[in-house]
């Protein structure tokens, strides 16, 4: 899966801007521009994940989503080329959000195991929130046909979190690997639990196994 490619949203030229010798537009200020493409992807992205939260994938077609965030649909494909580029930002704001919570509230386990298990238990929890946008979101990520970065990030973010900065026995590319070995048990296990095959309390007692095992020799 790939990240979302987001084109620079330039806007036409206003209608009324004067013309002719001597009369020109004052360029906008670069800082002001950054931050209003800024802001007007965010707000796309939220009303991505609106729609989505009340009907899955399926709601979210581009036009419906252009109109909810309130900019022209050529604006919204100039961001987001397709939906699934669009439901890998969803995404990427969901890690986001984990990110900032990990941040304010680090979790507190002695060890490692326990450190990365808090971490994605705190994920499916923060995911269980909205259940239709989180089944609509795993759901596509497993079928999609563009690169995403969430089962790296979620990797890295357990990594760094499980380890806390120190330096482990196993080389680095070992460590991501059993980290995102773990990352993909807790997918499925998520899975399980849209499924209704699973409760809260099981997937947390087989992610911390899963944990314990995996990340033994850290």
């Amino acid at each position: 899966m790939r990240t979302s490619h987001v084109v620079a949203d330039v806007p036409p030229p206003r209608p009324d801007a004067p013309s002719g010798t001597g009369a020109h537009a004052a360029p906008a200020t670069p800082g002001v521009r950054t931050r209003s493409q800024h802001q007007r992807r965010r707000r796309i992205v939220q009303a991505a994940a609106a729609l989505a939260s009340r009907g899955g994938v399926e709601a979210m077609q581009m036009r419906t989503v252009a109109e909810r965030a309130g900019v022209a649909l050529g604006t919204l494909y100039r961001y987001f080329p397709s939906k699934m580029d669009l439901v890998v930002a969803v995404v990427g704001e969901e890690i986001d959000l984990l990110e900032s919570s990990i941040e304010r509230r680090p979790p507190n386990a002695a060890h490692p195991a326990g450190r990365a298990a808090d971490v994605l238990m705190r994920a499916t929890r923060g995911l269980m929130r909205e259940p239709e946008l989180a089944d609509a979101l795993i759901r596509s990520l497993i079928i999609a046909e563009v690169e995403a970065p969430f089962g790296d990030r979620m990797a890295s973010l357990v990594l760094r979190v499980a380890t806390g900065g120190r330096t482990a026995d196993l080389p680095p590319d070992d460590q991501l690997a059993l980290t995102g070995s773990l990352v993909g048990v807790w997918v499925q296990e998520l899975l399980e639990m849209l499924r209704g095959r699973r409760t809260y309390e099981q997937i947390q007692h087989r992610i911390e196994l899963a944990a314990e095992r995996l990340l033994a020799g850290f």
